[in-house]
């Protein structure tokens, strides 16, 4: 058993022969599920150009979500702040805080989003990569826009009121840094990068310095889970998200794989090295396997919270994992 708040970062999935609008009714039914299990928060990702997810513009989506829960935290994890002025991202969630106070969090990154550059471009209208120096900035901006000061030329009245809840998304040092310098909590992208954790969260806590959003240092460990009555039951459910996955090795686009498309699908040598580069941030088995898991990583890191991210073709299986996973969690 861990004593710890668990939170769900959903990606909208859109199922082979299927569509997007029962994906978003599906990422709808996991947060209230969510919700009812007691998670903290519900964030959705920022993803453009893949059939495969529906997340592509999360304040819509964090609209809906407030407007279908009552009391779990809903947000993004997150925006990606270089596609997007930092003007209107403060007036988009100062817009969704003003209507739900208290209950909004603003998820940012500097990510592209997606895995075409096409799409990264248009979506950065030509711009070239952004520098660490140009993503402090815009962080610093944003920030700005969110605070109340009357002596700016430029203020977003309708944030100032009730702001969302500011975090960093960071799977690296710089970022991490940046968090620590700005006084903001932080979510760790272990599903992603699951080596660099522990570098980058030594440096987020030791160089952290308190500020008006956060006193102390706060993180929170993301992690792609799948969990199921049996550790080959789970195994056998996660096999369309590892076809998914090579999907992106490959650029192939596609909607997530079916159970019986992903039986049939041959992964090649170049596919398994490049799923198996991600499995430590991936946990996958039955509940004691899951809970032994979950208890080794917060031993080891520590974590103020843990979101957990489920690719499951079924949203009943999706739900399912969750329930397992919430019996293995005693609430702070």
């Amino acid at each position: 058993m861990i004593n710890l708040p668990i939170s769900v970062l959903d990606l909208a999935l859109v199922q082979s022969g299927s569509t997007t609008g029962r994906a978003l009714a599906q990422m709808v039914t996991l947060a209230r599920r969510a919700e009812q299990l007691g998670c903290s928060r519900f964030w959705v990702a920022e993803h453009h150009g893949s059939p495969a997810f529906a997340s592509t513009v999360p304040p819509v989506l964090v609209a809906r979500l407030a407007a279908e829960t009552s009391s779990i935290r809903v947000g993004s994890g997150g925006v990606m702040l270089p596609n997007h002025s930092p003007l209107v991202v403060a007036e988009q969630f100062g817009t969704l805080g003003a209507f739900d106070p208290g209950r909004i969090d603003l998820g940012i990154g500097k990510g592209p989003g997606s895995p075409n550059a096409a799409y990264t471009d248009i979506l950065r209208r030509g711009a070239p990569p952004i520098s660490e120096e140009d993503y402090a900035s815009q962080i610093r901006t944003l920030l700005d826009y969110l605070t109340p000061d009357e002596s700016r030329s430029v203020r977003v009245s309708i944030a100032e009121d009730n702001p969302p809840q500011i975090w960093l998304l960071a799977s690296s040092e710089p970022s991490a840094a940046l968090a620590a310098e700005l006084g903001l909590p932080i979510s760790l992208a272990h599903h992603i990068r699951p080596a660099n954790t522990e570098p980058t969260l030594a440096v987020y806590r030791e160089r952290f310095k308190p500020s008006r959003w956060l006193d102390r240092p706060y993180a929170m460990v993301s992690l792609s889970v799948i969990c199921a009555e049996t550790d080959e039951y789970a195994e056998e459910l996660a096999r369309p998200a590892d076809m998914l996955t090579a999907q992106f090795l490959t650029g192939q686009g596609s909607k997530f794989p079916t159970p019986e498309e992903a039986a049939r699908h041959r992964f090649t040598p170049r596919e398994r090295d490049f799923i198996g580069t991600l499995r430590n941030g991936q946990l996958r088995g039955g509940p004691e396997t899951i809970g032994r898991h979950l208890t080794e990583l917060v031993s080891r890191l520590s974590p103020d919270e843990l979101i957990l991210e489920t690719s499951l073709y079924d949203i009943e299986d999706r739900m399912r994992s969750l329930e397992l996973i919430a019996e293995q969690v005693v609430r702070p």
